[in-house]
């Protein structure tokens, strides 16, 4: 006998109250958390819960009573179904709001920390088309909305090029029009969507590991080059070369026009080889008249403008007067060790993968900086005690790693190398107010600076200046 399925529980006539952490809105009923995305604080809403725990719940809006006074149309046709910028419907003052809000309850209520006086959040001027890299994804089962299901229509082409359904890993929405990165990115995209469609290349089937097209990454910079990588599954050498040439041929202002095949069961490319179709292998990026190359595997900030803001509040925050040591955790391709190093005397960067050092030490060769080295390796591998009698006790540390934050091991090395400052950028407030709460006995948060680098998401960068206490032994 077939188990009947449980009837979702509806609770009507709710008021979101505010926004919580990961950008969810908050309402409570019978004394229950719930937890709401793709509403606003003043939204009165019916809600369908699909996830009850003792503390808290989550759903979904049913239906809208009365729409908050705060609340204004999202411009992206895709809004609500794609999942990315969620906020499209916060002003963006609202959304400068909750984000720093967002950064005080993560350091006081994680790190539970003394906190000094934090400066008002840095928006961005650009809130559309401030990216420089985006990622779309090639399938043969596009998502479907729920207007489309709805119709009576048949829909015989299935293919999307796109971005994945949030939590859905095998479901691709079909984009338009994108409000991220600049309209040279639509328009590449869609017209290699068209030769695909035209000339029946397959797109990826993710579940059966099967079909020719696989993912397209747009990247540009503030240089005006761009680059474009298309990754293909198979590899059939005809339809690659007859849809580069195409591309070459519609866009002859493309700076680098790679393409990588990648037959692994995942997307992730850092370990294929880049072909070069035409041109170079890079881009730059530039910066007070610093120059920084950009390979297909380099991580590079992806507002460009925001990255510069953030570059020199670290710099402002680090106090360099041309006698430090600095060591620059998690490096990348070397951007603030190179940024930072003329006030410097000697700057050390570590990072854990190859080619972004490679990069890094081709970015001080270019800008003629010769008083940075840099090292690859795992984080917790490289900086140890050893390492750090070697090389010498840093002065300044500046530290930006990865959103899950500082290993335990690298924590312990931090400390041991006791500089008289850390200079802490962070992509995930949360992880970053554990690490200082990790760090509290032994330094003071001095300054804070929150950086919005992605406007219409729940997303943020935080900065924070850590002094050395002095002891009292």
């Amino acid at each position: 006998m077939t188990k009947r399925k449980k009837e979702l529980t509806v609770v009507e006539n709710v008021t979101i109250l505010d926004i919580a952490a990961e950008g969810k809105a908050i309402a409570k009923h019978e004394d229950k958390v719930i937890f709401v995305p793709y509403a606003v604080p003043g939204d009165i809403v019916d809600l369908q819960l699909f996830r009850k725990k003792k503390n808290f719940a989550e759903g979904r809006v049913l239906k809208f009573h009365e729409y908050s006074k705060q609340r204004i149309d999202p411009i992206c046709e895709h809004y609500g179904v794609c999942g990315g910028c969620k906020w499209q419907i916060l002003p963006y003052a609202e959304q400068l709001r909750y984000k720093q809000k967002q950064v005080v309850d993560n350091l006081s209520r994680i790190g539970k920390i003394e906190l000094s006086p934090i400066e008002p959040i840095l928006g961005s001027d650009k809130t559309s088309f401030y990216r420089n890299k985006l990622e779309f994804t090639f399938s043969n089962k596009r998502w479907m909305t729920a207007q489309e299901i709805n119709s009576e229509d048949k829909f015989k082409n299935m293919n999307a090029l796109g971005f994945h359904i949030p939590g859905m890993f095998d479901k691709v929405l079909d984009i338009k029009k994108c409000w991220l990165q600049d309209d040279f990115s639509n328009e590449v995209r869609l017209f290699i969507k068209a030769f695909c469609t035209e000339n029946d290349y397959s797109f990826f089937d993710i579940r059966n590991q099967d079909g020719l097209m696989r993912n397209l990454i747009v990247r540009t910079s503030s240089t005006g080059e761009c680059m474009l990588i298309v990754v293909f599954f198979e590899n059939d050498g005809d339809k690659i070369n007859a849809l580069m040439q195409a591309i070459a041929d519609k866009f002859p202002n493309i700076t680098a026009l790679l393409y990588i095949i990648n037959q692994k069961a995942n997307d992730t490319i850092t370990d294929q080889e880049v072909n070069v179709f035409k041109g170079k292998d890079h881009i730059f990026e530039q910066m007070e008249g610093l120059k920084f190359k950009i390979g297909a595997k380099s991580f590079y900030q992806t507002n460009s403008q925001q990255a510069y803001n953030l570059y020199k509040i670290t710099r402002e925050f680090a106090g360099l007067t041309g006698k430090e040591l600095v060591y620059d955790l998690y490096t990348g391709t070397g951007t603030i060790a190179n940024f930072v190093a003329k006030d410097a005397q000697k700057v050390i960067g570590i990072e854990y993968v190859p080619e972004a050092i490679e990069d890094a030490k081709i970015n001080a060769e270019i800008n003629k900086i010769d008083n940075c080295l840099f090292f690859a390796g795992d984080m917790k591998d490289i900086l140890t005690q050893e390492f750090i009698n070697t090389h010498g006790r840093p002065d300044i540390i500046i530290t930006d790693p990865p959103r899950a934050g500082m290993h335990q091991d690298v924590i312990e090395s931090i400390l041991f190398a006791a500089p008289q400052k850390i200079v802490y950028v962070s992509c995930n407030p949360a992880s970053q107010a554990r690490d200082l709460s990790l760090m509290d006995a032994a330094y003071a948060v001095e300054k804070i600076q929150t950086v919005d680098m992605f406007p219409h998401t729940h997303h943020v960068e935080n900065v924070v200046l850590l002094i050395k206490r002095i002891s009292n032994e």
